[in-house]
């Protein structure tokens, strides 16, 4: 089996080709990125024999064309991610960074870690994916442009202080922008200019959070009757897992999305410390869905009140909840996954 190990970027791709004991037997870098160039490299690999598999950094913004077109082509691609890359190269004897050298660590790492998640060609969760990444944008604007505007408040009257969450409701908006009609000058005019942009803003955050729950309705509903889980918390399950089919085992995604406690054991003390590896923008998902169980879900606040007996900290206590609640999702995904098989669902027992 031939590995070819892929670093990607926006107008090359450089491929390294190893062997089963990571011996590097070839090397080829694009001039672009199109698809006559990923057929190019495609008829590049062809020389190594048929059986052979490609690494792909995690970086979907940069490689999803190319993983596309060699999906098409009927290949095997497994997602390597970046901090796995990065430590792989690190602990190499080659020094410095290069796209030949990252290549070579993606396809390091791939040998090393046999459980990686596949590709396959995007679906309903990728466009469910952008529409949560769309809101998340709009959001952050939201905030810088109600900062600007608290500032331009602030100069205009020093008392003059909405509470914390008034400038992101219509009416609270609507109320800063009757007064600030009542008064005259350029910093008013700049602040009026800014509410009538936070207006719209929120109006499409709200349009946006409605398509968002028509959709995990109908992709996600398992997912969704979960405790803790809403309809904006189940599409950034759904958008980040990219087709849950594509792990292998529940402890494969514990893995995947961070919740998979690292074992930090000295002398005869077994214990186990936080992840930070993985993906953390599901991790962050899975964290909320803890703190909301963890204040008003019977089974999880018995969970946690026994890992307290048990001496565990708060933190603690939490990290394991979240461990079991990544079962929990992976179950509940496999449950809403089309063409779910029998061995799918054992692998989540």
């Amino acid at each position: 089996m031939i590995t070819l190990g892929i670093d990607a970027h926006k107008r090359t791709h450089t491929v390294v080709a190893v062997d089963e004991v990571g011996r590097q037997l070839g090397q080829k870098t694009t001039t672009a990125t199109t698809s006559q160039d990923h057929l190019g490299l495609l008829h590049w690999a062809e020389r190594f024999g048929a059986e052979r598999r490609w690494a792909v950094e995690d970086c979907r913004h940069l490689s999803r064309r190319l993983e596309r077109d060699l999906l098409a082509a009927g290949e095997v691609i497994v997602r390597v991610p970046p901090k796995l890359m990065a430590n792989t190269r690190d602990s190499a004897r080659t020094y410095g960074k290069s796209d030949p050298i990252d290549a070579l660590a993606v396809a390091r790492a791939a040998l090393r870690e046999p459980n990686l998640p596949t590709a396959q060609l995007d679906g309903p969760s990728r466009e469910l994916k952008l529409l949560v990444d769309h809101r998340e944008h709009l959001v952050a604007e939201r905030t810088r442009t109600v900062n600007r505007l608290r500032w331009h408040l602030h100069e205009l009257d020093a008392t003059w202080d909405p509470t914390r969450c008034s400038l992101t409701s219509y009416s609270g908006l609507e109320r800063v922008g009757v007064r600030l009609a009542q008064t005259t000058g350029l910093v008013a005019e700049i602040a009026g200019e800014l509410v009538t942009q936070a207006l719209d803003l929120t109006r499409r955050m709200k349009i946006l959070e409605r398509a968002i729950t028509e959709r995990v309705r109908k992709l996600a509903p398992t997912s969704l009757a979960l405790p803790g889980v809403g309809a904006l918390t189940a599409a950034k399950i759904v958008g980040e897992t990219a087709d849950v089919r594509r792990f292998k085992s529940k402890d494969a995604f514990a893995r995947h999305n961070g919740t998979a406690p690292l074992p930090v054991w000295s002398a005869n003390r077994e214990r186990h410390r936080l992840s930070r590896s993985g993906n953390r923008q599901l991790n962050a998902a899975i964290h909320r869905i803890a703190v909301t169980q963890g204040r008003y879900h019977d089974e999880a606040m018995a969970f946690l009140k026994r890992r307290e007996a048990m001496g565990n900290s708060a933190a603690e206590g939490r990290r394991a909840l979240k461990r079991r609640l990544s079962d929990v999702v992976f179950r509940a995904l496999l449950a809403d996954a089309p063409g779910a098989t029998a061995a799918d669902i054992k692998r989540a027992a």
